[in-house]
């Protein structure tokens, strides 16, 4: 029996090169980094549009904050970005001070508030490259930033009692006193083997070939996109637009103006220097925290310093003595009613390690927040990933997603 095929070979070829497929990509995806899902049109493995679905976690916590007393609402605030805690914390305690026109803030709180913003931007950034470079296929880089955050979530411990969720910052005040010598002497050794660490991430990442390779010319963008899209962060900072709250002349917080430190800019905007970025950042938080914690120790061997007496002047429930019965019944009663805050409404805004973080505030002259409002770096720079992603390669999207640094947490909130 004979058989006779007719192939067009021609149409084969042409169907081969145009081949069309839409692809589901998480949010199961380990690279997704939470609940991601993105929709892909794919021709052949060319991205040519991406429909994003963003989180199914929906947990409204804006709702519960305008539900709870101010001060029971700092550890919602570490369950935003569960990988940058305190710094979030920062700023909503920012915004409840400019609400309540608290304008003396001690030179010691000041200092441990930026302290503890700066590890934090290292225990993000930390975690942010070492999980990128897991994405891109480089192994080492996590072991060693593991080790590193273990050590600073150890501090976290040290001074609140929690690694994770601090609820440390306090209204007007922290606990400043319970950061003692040998603390603060461990962090500087600390702050010696991290850039130990920093050496070794740099010499595996920075001039390997194929690290370049799948990070230089990917996902560029432009002044254009930061303006149009309100990129902040690293994102914006990546083009070369000077965008860092803590040098702002205008809007700077905390004191961050009297230390001298540096931001670094990136010429071409693309995925390699937003890595670059976040390296020299690490460095020059750990420059800060060196600088903040010699400070610290000289005030601590300062003898003439009274504490107790500092403690009474700055921190609002200022009892001697909770041996008598009244007094701690007043400090209950203070504590569970909570601070009345006149009609009002004020915003806040700090330079959080993935963008600028913001808190907004309405009060109504209840003990509670009449509307709350955050603003979260990652939600706005993950919404240009479908333009970012458009024109890569499928296999850019793990380093795309990486070089965003997103967290779920403060995205779907």
């Amino acid at each position: 029996m004979n058989f006779s095929f007719f192939f067009n070979w021609n149409s084969i070829k042409s169907n081969n090169i145009n081949k069309k497929l839409i692809l589901n990509f998480g949010p199961q995806h380990p690279a997704a980094h939470g609940v991601l899902r993105l929709i892909l049109q794919l021709s052949n493995e060319v991205i040519e549009k991406a429909d994003i679905h963003i989180g199914l976690l929906h947990r409204s916590t804006e709702s519960l904050i305008q539900t709870k007393h101010y001060e029971k609402s700092i550890p919602y605030f570490d369950r935003l970005d569960y990988v940058s805690m305190m710094t979030q914390e920062h700023a909503y305690c920012l915004t409840i001070e400019k609400l309540l026109n608290i304008q003396n803030i001690s030179k010691h709180t000041n200092f441990v508030r930026i302290l503890f913003d700066e590890l934090t931007r290292i225990l993000n950034h930390m975690l942010a490259i070492a999980c990128h470079a897991l994405d891109i296929g480089s192994m080492s880089s996590i072991f060693w930033s593991f080790e590193e955050r273990e050590n600073i979530m150890e501090f976290y411990e040290r001074v609140c009692g929690a690694r994770m969720h601090a609820a440390f910052h306090k209204i007007s005040t922290n606990f400043f006193y319970t950061l003692d010598k040998n603390l603060l002497t461990d962090m500087l050794k600390f702050i010696k083997n991290c850039y130990k660490t920093l050496n070794e991430m740099h010499n595996v990442l920075t001039y390997s070939k194929i690290w370049k390779q799948r990070l230089i010319n990917i996902g560029t963008i432009n002044h254009n996109n930061v303006i149009n899209w309100n990129l902040t962060g690293v994102m914006a900072r990546s083009v070369g637009l000077k965008k860092d709250v803590r040098l702002s002349k205008k809007h700077s917080y905390s004191n961050y103006n009297t230390i001298n430190f540096k931001s670094y800019l990136g010429l071409n905007g693309d995925s390699y220097d937003r890595y670059l970025i976040r390296m020299f950042e690490m460095a020059e938080s750990l420059s800060i925290s060196n600088y903040i914690i010699e400070n610290l120790l000289k005030l601590k061997s300062n003898e003439s310093i009274n504490y107790q007496e500092l403690i009474n002047k700055e921190w609002k429930y200022n009892y001697k003595n909770y041996t008598y019965m009244e007094d701690l019944i007043e400090h209950f009663l203070q504590w569970h009613t909570g601070v009345t805050i006149p009609t009002g409404i004020n915003c806040n805004y700090i330079e959080s390690p993935k963008g600028e973080f913001g808190v907004i505030l309405a009060s109504n002259n209840t003990n509670k927040p009449f509307k709350c409002k955050i603003r979260s770096p990652s939600y706005f720079n993950l919404q240009f990933l479908p333009k970012l992603a458009k024109g890569h390669y499928l296999a850019d999207l793990a380093a795309l997603i990486g070089t965003i640094d997103i967290v779920f947490g403060e995205i779907d909130r």
